[in-house]
């Protein structure tokens, strides 16, 4: 029977062989899927994602439309209709949108109310990729078609035999304006509708032109259809153009944007050129596989693959393009501060708090010229506001805590980019340590009373308190280090060096977890470690008294040593999830923690994503290997419900991403990334200095999850991180797997990570 069996598999490869290599080449793009994390709701999330059709940091997404207008989730995986087509600039569901219009081919009679309008379709009769997104709208017997450049896109419509086929414009409420324009097939509008973090005269002006002349028109003014009227602007404006319509017929609609001006948004349409559809659909291919070719994955396992691009392509995506071109070839933005068309680069949708942990060392380490750009952007919204923005969407936002814009900054010149004026963004991280802009989370709420008493009381007024002092103190640990490079006097340093320890004041010994206290230094009586309370954000003390990223050996020796160290981490593991959900109102990152079954681990959210690295620093690295392993099998997949909790922005896509490859960037600011255990067979990252790093993984499967032994070009390694230099400079990684720890490799002090309590020692 085995004989036979050996025979039929022999026949078998023989007859798959030509059927291979005749098969067109599948490419990184291939393996994404845009709708991971769009099962998603309120009360629970998988990403909080929406189907981003765009190019890589485009300034424009475009997204089907399934929500109501002004809802947050724009697009459901279990909804049953689609509302319009959206130009969307929204980061996440909590932040919302702004400058969003919609487009919507319908049949039959008019309407331009969103519910009636709505048409039922099916994901069987959906195709979605980065660059082309294709749906079938059942009600109106209309199949639509999308493809984007960054601030413009073609739409391809395909009508039925209809003496009553028509494309619904709807520029939203809030105040807005439509001009149809008969003589050249052409609407032009613009929305201001948006959350927040906007000057007064904000607008997102489009233009849409199309292929073949009206036979109906109408404008709308707050849902009232006027019939044969070409302008309004009113509350929420809209415009109706219909056609007589041949089946198969197919219209095309060339859509642009712009935040500066109507004659911009011309402009901006210039980015289609005389393109077919097809023509720019392949160019958009092109884009986001040179993008996703950064790093070249080889492996057996499909779901891995599909996985690990679907994260790739999640990394690239903000912070957004805030920028444009204009007719003089010059780059432009409008200032989401002042208002005004300024020169220089400007980028938008991210928040530090989540995206400094490992989103930005990843693009320092494979893109660093985008967050060159990025960083020039930053000095720009400096100047522009005084500050720089904790959350920015577009400009200033009142949400989340830390002045985590230090770690940015510093990071990326730590890592060596350039072509920046780093000292004005020196003059911003200093400035925000030592300032707050009233009614955002730009410079540092609370400073007053950490910078008095070295932490942030918890009666004073001043939520989220231990939090704020953790993150304080490690934003000061970055401002230092950056101060350091630049070759600041130890005077300026000494606020920044003295402030990188003081997570030490909110340590209680007791308990041997962080903990909130008074003014007079005593230490809250209530204190339970599994209680989300008010002292800490959107977590517990599990969560946050690991967050010491620039000193886990400093947090080591509070603990009172490494076994004890290595006991509380071993606790987040298991105590039970339920612990702690009744200590407030619910809240979504309560609930996905609750239900994934690993304890009061909730990767789910930022705070505790490091944590697993940790072990690197306390003698027990195949821990780190275990659970890096672990999260990545059980919490990650490329299926709608990809995530176990908000993807935010990049942040925990470009965990799995570093995770995958072997490597995390545990404190962004340092040059190291501390070791965990490989998920592929062969990742090659093809860095922009033309040079590449190479990572052979041997024995590796889902059981051989440790690692046996390191080797660095030829030589063995025995440390626990690579280095910046390491990596940059071309490198070959060979990991050999095993499915039994090696407790021998990596225990040594000299081979532990960076904490600044050694350096502190080493300097004396």
């Amino acid at each position: 029977m085995n004989k036979l069996r050996k025979q039929l598999f022999a026949v078998f490869c023989l007859i798959s062989i030509p059927w291979v290599s005749a098969a067109e080449k599948v490419e990184p793009v291939d393996y994404v899927n845009p709708l991971t994390g769009t099962l998603s709701k309120f009360e629970l999330s998988t990403g909080n994602n929406y189907p981003v059709i765009a190019r890589p940091w485009g300034m424009n997404f475009w997204s089907p439309q399934t929500g109501k207008m002004g809802d947050g989730w724009l697009y459901t995986y279990t909804a049953d209709k689609i509302r319009g087509f959206k130009q969307t600039h929204q980061p996440s569901p909590w932040m919302n949108d702004y400058g969003q219009f919609s487009i919507m081919p319908i049949t039959g009679k008019i309407t331009f109310d969103e519910d009636k309008r709505a048409s039922w379709f099916s994901h069987k009769a959906e195709v979605a990729k980065p660059y082309y997104y294709k749906v079938y709208l059942a009600d109106h017997d209309i199949t639509t078609e999308i493809t984007p450049t960054s601030r413009a896109a073609m739409f391809r419509i395909t009508f039925p035999e209809s003496t009553n086929s028509y494309i619904i414009v709807d520029a939203f409420d809030k105040g807005s304006f439509v001009k149809i324009i008969p003589d050249e097939n052409k609407i032009i509008g613009y929305t201001t509708r948006n959350s927040g973090g906007v000057p007064e005269n904000f607008k997102n002006y489009f233009v849409i032109k199309f292929d073949k002349a009206f036979t109906y028109k109408a404008v709308v003014d707050d849902n009232e259809i006027l019939k044969g009227e070409t302008e309004v602007s009113t509350n929420h404006a809209g415009a109706v153009i219909g056609f007589q319509t041949r089946r198969g017929e197919k219209i095309h609609a060339k859509v642009a944007s712009s935040f500066i001006s109507y004659e911009q948004a011309e402009q901006n349409l210039k980015e289609l050129g005389s393109d077919t559809f097809d023509e720019l659909t392949d160019k958009g291919r092109d884009e986001w596989n040179q993008v996703l070719s950064k790093i070249e994955v080889e492996d057996d396992n499909l779901d891995h693959l599909r996985t690990f691009y679907s994260c790739l392509y999640r990394s690239v995506q903000f912070p957004r393009t805030f920028y444009e071109i204009n007719a003089q070839g010059e780059v432009v933005h409008y200032s989401p501060f002042t208002g005004e068309v300024l020169p220089g680069y400007m980028f938008t949708d991210t928040g530090f708090w989540d995206t400094f942990r490992c989103l930005f060392p990843f693009l320092n380490l494979v893109y660093p010229s985008i967050n060159e750009k990025i960083q020039a952007g930053l000095v720009n919204a400096y100047n522009e506001s005084g500050f720089l923005p904790e959350w920015g969407s577009p400009g200033h936002r009142n949400i989340m805590i830390g002045q985590n814009s230090a770690s940015v900054v510093a990071d990326a010149f730590v890592k060596g980019l350039k072509g920046y004026d780093i000292e004005q963004l020196w003059k911003a991280v200093t400035r925000g340590a030592n300032d707050h802009l009233k009614e955002t989370a730009s410079g540092r709420v609370g400073y007053e009373y950490y910078n008095k008493l070295g932490y942030v009381p918890n009666n004073v007024s001043v939520g989220q308190n231990v939090a704020r002092t953790l993150e304080y103190a490690y934003n000061d640990w970055s401002i230092y280090q950056l101060g350091k490079v630049l070759g600041k006097s130890a005077n300026e340093l000494e606020q920044y060096k003295k402030g990188a320890l003081n997570y030490k004041n909110v340590y209680n010994p007791k308990y041997k977890m962080m903990c909130g206290k008074d003014d007079k230094g005593v230490f809250n009586p209530q204190f339970k470690p599994e209680d989300w309370s008010n002292e800490f954000c959107e977590g517990n003390s599990w969560h946050w008294s690991f967050c010491v990223f620039h000193d886990p050996q400093g947090l080591i020796d509070l603990m009172g040593g490494k076994d004890t160290f290595n006991q509380m981490m071993d606790s987040v593991f298991i105590i039970p999830s339920y612990l702690g959900i009744n200590s407030r109102n619910i809240i979504h990152e309560m609930r996905e923690m609750q239900v994934m079954d690993m304890g009061q681990y909730a990767h789910g959210n930022q705070p505790i994503q490091h944590m697993p690295y940790l072990y690197n620093y306390s003698g027990e690295p195949w821990k780190t290997q275990f659970w890096v392993r672990e999260i990545m099998e059980k919490l990650y997949n490329s299926n709608p419900d990809a995530y176990c909790g908000d993807e935010d922005n990049g942040q925990t896509s470009a965990w799995y991403v570093f995770s995958a490859m072997g490597f995390y960037p545990v404190s962004p600011a340092t040059d190291e990334y501390v070791l965990g255990a490989p998920l592929f067979k062969s990742v090659k990252v093809n860095l922009e200095n033309g040079k590449s790093i190479l990572i052979k993984s041997m024995n590796n499967s889902k059981d051989n999850r440790y690692v046996k032994s390191v080797r660095l070009g030829k030589k063995v390694y025995s440390k626990n991180y690579f280095t910046h230099k390491d990596l940059t400079g071309g490198a070959e990684i060979i990991f050999e797997m095993s499915s039994v720890p090696n407790k021998n490799r990596g225990t040594n002090d000299v081979d532990y990570p960076y904490s600044f309590s050694k350096e502190l020692e080493g300097s004396k």
